[in-house]
């Protein structure tokens, strides 16, 4: 029931962004081309971005939110979810992706192609169009437009950071945690985690200094530990549970995973890793996991989530709750991460 009132919200955003291109005078064609995008690249997920807009708000309250808190709530989550989309679309393409949630990406589609460039950028300015028709009322409204600013802005520096490696296969000097730490914080902990949380806080008027400080500090180390998950099972994982097929060795990206090798390699397991890492073809890819199976990676990320859990759940103990922040938000964001497999 509760997914059903979610989804419904994505049916009036959706009409939103209909309603202003009409408004545009933008031939027909295009603006279903546009609902069509937005469809294939928001629905069939998890909706996990979403769906903690929508929690968060709840569990920040001792009470049954409302019909129009739960709609409002449901629509800043699909409005995450459609920044996500953009991203996860020029993302795809730069890392030479072909299956995103079982399926081709999008910009494998026979009619969309290198159109997708630019479809990601609409996807990202539907956000601004929602955002304003629905919300210029809110106490919160500009809090909330720069919000998704200054997170699109991280997000995309975590980004560059990570697409820049690529160019340098064998090149392992700057494979350091620092750099590591920087790539998962902004690429994906600001949107991931930081961004529904703080909506909710926006929304419901609870996003006092202190707390937003909380959250971010929480919800970016969790994000970390989110990421780390990702390149685990980039390596490790069932391509049959994740939904596609891991590239991370092949694209030379900087994750965990190597960089962790490389603070416990030896001098022969670098030299491996330097021939193997980030060159094409399967061969390679065999090669270098053969270094981290080696290495007992799969060990070591074990102690390393055992430890991390540990540690935020003594941080969200600590939360001070006096200002209307809930400690339960950050329970159950990191009880749906916990040991994923996906």
């Amino acid at each position: 029931m509760e997914r059903e009132r979610f989804n419904e919200a994505l049916e009036e955003a959706i009409q939103i962004v209909l309603d202003d291109l009409k408004n545009k005078g933008t031939p027909e064609g295009y603006y279903h081309r546009i609902e069509r995008c937005i469809r294939e690249n928001t629905l069939g997920g998890k909706v996990n971005r979403g769906l903690s807009v929508l929690h968060s708000g709840q569990s920040l309250l001792d009470r049954s939110l409302t019909d129009a808190e739960f709609r409002e709530l449901s629509i800043l989550g699909w409005l995450t979810e459609l920044f996500q989309a953009g991203y996860l679309i020029h993302d795809d393409i730069m890392d030479g992706s072909e299956l995103r949630r079982g399926k081709p990406c999008w910009y494998k589609v026979a009619d969309v192609r290198m159109a997708a460039v630019n479809d990601a950028c609409l996807l990202k300015s539907c956000i601004f169009v929602i955002l304003k028709q629905r919300f210029h009322g809110h106490p919160a409204y500009i809090d909330m437009l720069e919000l998704f600013q200054d997170v699109g802005f991280h997000t995309e520096l975590g980004q560059l950071c990570d697409t820049i490696s690529l160019a340098e296969p064998g090149n392992m000097n700057d494979f350091t945690p620092e750099r590591y730490t920087f790539i998962a914080t902004h690429k994906t902990a600001f949107y991931s985690f930081y961004l529904p949380v703080a909506l909710a806080l926006y929304y419901m008027q609870r996003a006092s200094e202190k707390n937003l400080a909380q959250a971010r500090k929480i919800l970016l180390d969790m994000g970390e530990y989110f990421q780390v998950q990702d390149d685990f099972l980039d390596v490790f994982g069932d391509p049959t549970l994740t939904g596609k097929v891991g590239t991370d060795i092949q694209d030379n990206k900087c994750t965990w995973i190597v960089t962790r090798a490389l603070q416990c390699a030896g001098a022969e397991e670098k030299r491996l890793l330097c021939r193997s890492y980030g060159q094409p073809g399967a061969s390679h890819a065999t090669a270098a996991k053969k270094v981290f199976e080696g290495l007992c990676l799969r060990d070591l990320y074990h102690q390393y989530e055992q430890d991390k859990v540990q540690s935020l759940r003594r941080d969200i103990d600590a939360v001070d709750e006096t200002e209307g922040l809930q400690k339960e938000v950050f329970v159950q964001m990191l009880d749906k991460i916990y040991k994923r497999g996906k």
